[in-house]
């Protein structure tokens, strides 16, 4: 039923001709359920569902943009206005990926085309996403195929597939080291990069205050825990709160909130001029290439706003009255210990950019490919819950593969204020770690750590979707 009567809806709402007004008119009053001249997003939704449409948002998106006088629905003015600018945008899409100018599309051209943006993908599933186009089954669509598939989709260009399977920081579990964010040159030029930014900030923000008892008993366990002085979840969470209340499980949030906003801009910046270096003029950048410029911006970015993480580990296991703050913790430990303090556990830290980016991105890349072969049938959308359970099982394999260097960086971040005397190298300590508590002793805190990823995820994901409506980002 769904294709027929969406066929017989949008037959004559073509318009190339000189009718188009007629057309659009017809299509208007059918949507126009109440006949009160205006069609409002219930309507549309219902009209969308009849069509057999079901994109998420896409009502309410396409009433947003075509409503001139904010009275939350579209007369036919707008509505005609909007079909007609939205079409030209189609028009101009499909000309460039059409690229043998035959008037069709087929799968070789929506790989090749994927590809410039950077999304590589397989012949075969190329042509799933092909085939959710498809109308007649010929395994090519020409332009009233691409037409009726988009028309009432607000995206109007290929690039939202890649938006759809942008790996966005947004998913903020704490640690910093995954591969920045693509923004398409429309996203940069119209400013909407610097609102995304601003809104994973803020998500990222409140995510890690959320979860900051559970990265304080992480930290705990990875300095104190050992076979001779075993802490368990419980026992620590009862040690800190006898020995500085429930505040105390807060105790270095503000300084792992406030390295986000410098992180992250830095971050950015040195990723755009590292893809700059590494592609050639004009051409997209490739997989390795995306990957090696994340490795070397999240490096920068570290290198930068290391100190910080030094003066969190410090603060998260102070003792009640140690430093009376961020500014009194950095005095002590510039006039103890020196400059060189600043930058303890430098070395593991960046060593461990490069498993925990690599598995991060191969595996969301690998979980994205399994998606788009086995269930992109109508849509190369793969919906909220398959995008926040795939950012959120890459981003915690990247997690297992880095953590003893993590363990390792903490320990001798934490060293000089526990022992002096024993100044062990990365090597050196990772040796006298496994000799002491075997090779788990590496992994002293992954549980608590594994505990604050699913909260995380579901407090940053929420929070930005909200920051993207205040800040008023459509996707």
């Amino acid at each position: 039923m769904y294709p027929s009567l969406r066929t017989f809806l949008l037959s004559n709402a073509q318009c190339w001709d000189a009718d188009s007004k007629r057309s659009y008119q017809d299509l208007f009053e059918r949507l126009d359920t109440n006949k009160d001249g205006e069609v409002d997003v219930a309507e549309l939704r219902a009209g969308l569902k009849a069509m057999g449409i079901f994109r998420q948002g896409a009502a309410q998106k396409i009433v947003s943009s075509g409503d001139q006088n904010k009275d939350g629905s579209l007369d036919f003015n707008e509505f005609s206005k909007y079909l007609k600018e939205h079409e030209k945008k189609l028009r101009l899409t499909f000309k460039s990926l059409d690229r043998n100018n035959d008037g069709r599309i087929d799968a070789s051209e929506i790989q090749q085309s994927l590809e410039e943006l950077g999304l590589d993908i397989s012949r075969e599933n190329a042509q799933k996403i092909l085939q959710s186009m498809d109308i007649d089954g010929t395994m090519m669509v020409d332009w009233n195929e691409w037409r009726e598939h988009f028309l009432f989709c607000p995206a109007h260009n290929l690039e939202e597939i890649i938006r759809y399977w942008k790996h966005s920081s947004v998913l903020d579990i704490g640690d910093s080291l995954a591969i920045p964010d693509e923004f398409t040159e429309e996203e940069k030029s119209s400013g909407v990069w610097c609102k995304q930014l601003a809104a994973g900030a803020v998500a990222g923000a409140l995510s890690r205050t959320g979860t900051a008892p559970l990265d304080r008993m992480k930290v705990f366990m990875q300095v104190h825990s050992s076979k001779t002085n075993p802490i368990s979840l419980v026992g620590g969470f009862k040690r800190m709160l006898k020995e500085g209340g429930l505040t105390s499980l807060w105790r270095g949030n503000g300084t792992n909130v406030l390295k986000i906003a410098p992180e992250t801009a830095i971050k950015f910046m040195a990723y755009e001029q590292f893809k700059k270096l590494l592609s050639s003029e004009g051409k997209k950048i490739e997989t390795h290439k995306r990957f090696m410029a994340g490795s070397m911006a999240g490096a920068t970015a570290q290198t930068a706003i290391y100190p910080m993480e030094v003066l969190k580990t410090r603060l998260t296991l102070r003792k009640t009255g140690q430093y009376s703050g961020m500014f009194d913790c950095a005095k002590t430990i510039l006039r103890k210990e020196g400059v060189k303090a600043f930058y303890k556990g430098y070395v593991p830290n960046l060593v461990g950019i490069i498993p925990y980016a690599g598995i991060d991105l191969a595996v969301y890349e690998t979980l994205k490919n399994t998606w788009l072969s086995h269930y992109a049938k109508d849509s190369a959308n793969p919906g909220v819950l398959v995008l926040v359970a795939c950012g959120t099982i890459s981003s915690t394999c990247g997690q297992l593969a880095s953590y003893p260097l993590a363990l390792v960086r903490t320990r001798m971040q934490a060293r000089a204020s526990l022992d002096a005397s024993d100044q062990s190298s990365m090597s050196s300590l990772m040796k006298k770690i496994v000799a002491k508590d075997g090779f788990f002793g590496l992994y002293r805190g992954i549980l608590p750590n594994f505990m604050k990823v699913i909260p995380a995820v579901s407090i940053s994901y929420v929070v930005y979707e909200y920051m993207k409506t205040g800040l008023g980002i459509s996707k």
